[in-house]
Parts: C-alpha cells; structure tokens; sequence
C-alpha cells in the first residue's frame, strides 16, 4: 500500500496526532462515510488529545513526583478527618492562582505525601510546572550547590516552579545555611508562586524547628500568613492489616 503524501506533510508539519488518526481512519471502511468536516473535526480531536498527553508527560517527568497519586483514587472512606468538599476545592487549584501555599499536617502514615503528590498531578494536568522534593533532602543538594557554585541557578529554577512541594517539613532543626537558604527560597515566591509543605509536626512547633527566632518569624511570615491547612489525623494506614482468621 502505497503511503499517502498527506501522511508525509502532516509528519514535516509535525501534526503527529492528526497523522495517526488519518492513517487509521484512512484504513477503515466505515470512514469513507464521513463528511469532511467531520475527518476535519476528528484529527484535530485526535491532534489535541496527542499534545495533551505529551504535555502531561512532559510536566510529570520534571515534577519528579514521589507518588503514583492521581485524584480518581483517593480514598475517602479512611478515617483520618479528610473533607471530600475541602480537598475537591484544593484539586481545584484556585489557591495555586491566587499564590497561596498550603501545609498538610499529620501523624506518619497517614497518606500526607500521596496527597500531595495528587496535588502535584492535578497541577501538572491543569498544565502548571510542579517540584517534588524532600526537604532534607533539598537542604543536602543546597549545600552541595554552594559548594560548587550552581546555587545562584538551583535558586532560580526553584523560584520558578509554579507549585513547589516540599515533603517530610521538620523532621530535624535547621542549621544555620539551611535557615537562610529557605527564607530566600520563600521570599522569592512570597505572592508569586505557591508552595506546599506536608509536616507531622503542628504549626505551633515549626518555630522551634527553624532553631532561630528571626529566621523563625521571617520564615513562618511567608509560608503560613497565608496557607491553607489541612489537618489529618488516625491511625497510619501503613499498618498491615490482620486477618481475624489468622
């Protein structure tokens, strides 16, 4: 069979969508009973589809996301005081918008990181630039940057992500470069961007765990002034469970 030359102008176009859905429909019978506007209105249904997901991916490879999360298979049913309506207005994403930050606090276990990770999914498929990290874990690569004189850029790229989600927040007092380094991390997004945080310590603890009182009102001024909150609590629901027949 030989190939049709609209497949070649549509792949130098680079229209991959619309060339796959030309090539199939040119290979069913059933097709040659459509009128043109209606191959029209399919390959550019097909084409978008195909962007779509390629953008989809795209922002999901860069949001290096810890978790598999997506909203469709959040469980509800779990008692740990999570409210359908509130977390269906924070899929929503108006906060994200709006520049607002958001803190999901709660004891280990209870699903704060694959919350946020469905968030960050939610995000990316709404078309927003999302980060994952660990806190710790962004302190340690910090330090490193320093040291090797890639801070001014790691600094920046951090400033421009659209949601910044840092995980696992107060697990140990910050030092002295990692005070700082935060703070001009939320100062740079202060109003401009948003910033998720997840933390098994309650708000009235994170002072203490910046270690330093200026620090701590500077910091806790641009994170918390205005974050939302979502607040869990239950037992872990990484505990096996036991089969009463055992």
């Amino acid at each position: 069979m030989l190939k049709h030359p609209t497949l070649d102008l549509l792949g130098q176009l680079g229209l991959v969508g619309m060339a796959k859905a030309f090539a199939e429909l040119a290979a069913n019978d059933e097709a040659a009973s459509l009128g043109h506007p209606e191959w029209l209105a399919l390959l550019l249904d097909h084409e978008a589809t195909y962007r779509n997901d390629r953008r989809l991916a795209l922002r999901l490879r860069h949001a290096r996301l810890r978790h598999h999360a997506v909203p469709e298979d959040i469980d509800y049913r779990t008692a740990r005081g999570l409210d359908r309506r509130l977390f269906d207005m924070i899929l929503k994403g108006d906060w994200i918008a709006a520049c607002e930050n958001l803190a999901i606090i709660g004891p280990t276990g209870i699903g704060k990181s694959w919350l946020a990770c469905a968030i960050g999914y939610k995000a990316c498929r709404d078309n927003r630039s999302v980060l994952y990290t660990r806190l710790p874990r962004l302190i340690d690569e910090l330090a490193l940057a320093k040291g090797d004189g890639r801070i001014a850029a790691r600094m920046k790229s951090l400033a421009r992500v659209d949601l910044l989600i840092l995980d696992d927040w107060g697990l140990e007092p910050l030092d002295g470069n990692a005070r700082h380094h935060l703070l001009e991390i939320l100062e740079d997004r202060y109003g401009r961007r948003s910033t998720l945080v997840t933390s098994q310590l309650p708000v009235a603890r994170w002072y203490q765990v910046i270690n330093d009182p200026t620090y701590a009102d500077a910091i806790l001024d641009r994170l918390v002034h205005n974050a939302h909150r979502l607040e869990l609590d239950g037992e872990s629901m990484r505990r096996p469970v036991t089969n009463a027949a055992a």
